[in-house]
């Protein structure tokens, strides 16, 4: 099956469309703010490798890049055949973009799964991103509920992205994306501390925001059940890690 999608139209339905973007004005057909990098997270060595992962139950999946971190892509167009999950990311634009820092972080554009496509077997992500191209394998979560193209329940999800990082979905308002703290991990748990502004001015609309979270080399294990517990930010929860 073959299906050209807006990102995130078929998980989010009426959710206004991001006002900004981590820095940068959002462009036309983006309808998803991406993420607020933690700072040393994920291997920037290699700036042609992706990275992915599932999020939102199965609905939803996250491109990790490496480049600004106040400029984060977009995803714009998604289309599926069987398994094999065609995504295009682009720049944000805008009336009056604002420009880039020069630094190099990861960065997570979310976009969702076609219609179609099963999220309990393994998906492959051919990534197109200006010049640069990569296939990314995501392994299917057993455990996922959620439907491609049913309606999210607005909860947070995280997954892993290796053995001492993982993404981190939540949702709120897109022109107020969550900024960590602190963190601190071990074993099977772990705590984010997130930025409680209460003179902060947001939009109010309902937008899937993510964030990427770095334990340290060896501190937490992530071949069983990890409970990422978050404080502050109006974001209070525990989160099963898949």
């Amino acid at each position: 099956m073959t299906s050209a999608l807006r990102p995130l139209a078929s998980v989010v339905g009426l959710v206004a469309a991001a006002l900004l973007v981590a820095g940068c004005t959002a462009g036309p057909g983006s309808d998803a703010p991406s993420s607020s990098p933690a700072p040393g997270t994920g291997d920037v060595d290699d700036q042609n490798d992706f990275e992915g992962a599932l999020l939102d139950d199965g609905r939803m999946f996250a491109v990790i890049t490496v480049g600004s971190s106040t400029c984060v892509p977009q995803v714009d167009q998604v289309a599926a055949e069987g398994q094999t999950v065609t995504v295009t990311l682009v720049d944000p634009e805008g009336e009056s973009p604002k420009p880039c820092t020069k630094d190099l972080a990861p960065r997570a554009s979310l976009g969702a799964l076609p219609e179609g496509v099963d999220p309990k077997s393994d998906i492959t992500l051919n990534v197109t991103y200006g010049d640069l191209t990569d296939d990314v394998d995501i392994d299917g979560d057993p455990a996922a509920t959620g439907t491609p193209g049913s309606t999210t329940e607005f909860q947070p999800s995280a997954a892993w992205l290796d053995d001492d990082g993982l993404v981190l979905l939540t949702w709120g308002s897109s022109s107020c994306l969550p900024q960590i703290e602190s963190l601190e991990g071990a074993g099977n748990t772990g705590t984010a501390y997130f930025v409680t502004d209460e003179n902060q001015v947001c939009t109010m609309d309902m937008a899937p925001r993510a964030t990427l979270l770095a334990f340290g080399e060896d501190t937490v294990d992530d071949d069983g059940t990890f409970t990422l517990t978050l404080v502050g930010g109006g974001l209070d929860g525990t989160v099963e890690v898949r």
